[in-house]
């Protein structure tokens, strides 16, 4: 059976209305985000993992709207890696959040240090063009021998 958006919900309206403010368990998840680590399987060799997380928003402070970019993070490990999944719902939790692109892109380094302390980080923010500006943040890290 195909179902157009057009056509009325095939939920009643109370089960509409219900089913609207009820939390969703995507919602939940990424709510509660942290970056969860696991041990490096490959302390002592460097090496460099590359992340691209393409789907970045958050909300300008000023204005409301909201901003969309591409984060690339690239980093050496030292004794703890980031899991992929956790890292996706904690990005995820920046969507409703007011807040710059040069405090985002330094809070996710922030964030990204203490949760697993790397020998070197690189994130670069590749913010969308909004009124004919584009604008590239990047910031790195290296640990102090």
């Amino acid at each position: 059976m195909s179902y157009s958006p057009a056509q009325r919900s095939p939920l009643s309206e109370t089960e509409n209305q219900e089913h609207s403010t009820e939390s969703k368990y995507g919602e939940r998840l990424i709510a509660e985000g942290t970056l969860i680590t696991f041990p490096n399987p490959r302390i002592g060799r460097r090496y460099e993992i590359h992340i691209t997380l393409p789907e970045f928003t958050c909300k300008c402070p000023f204005s409301g709207y909201p901003d969309f970019a591409t984060i690339h993070l690239t980093y050496v490990p030292n004794q703890r890696v980031v899991e992929l999944k956790a890292l996706k719902l904690y990005i995820n939790n920046y969507r409703d959040r007011y807040i710059s692109h040069e405090e985002s892109v330094n809070q996710i380094l922030d964030d990204f240090i203490a949760a697993c302390d790397p020998l070197e980080i690189r994130i670069k923010g590749d913010f969308l063009p909004r009124g004919n500006v584009h604008t590239v943040i990047e910031v790195n890290h290296h640990k102090e021998a």
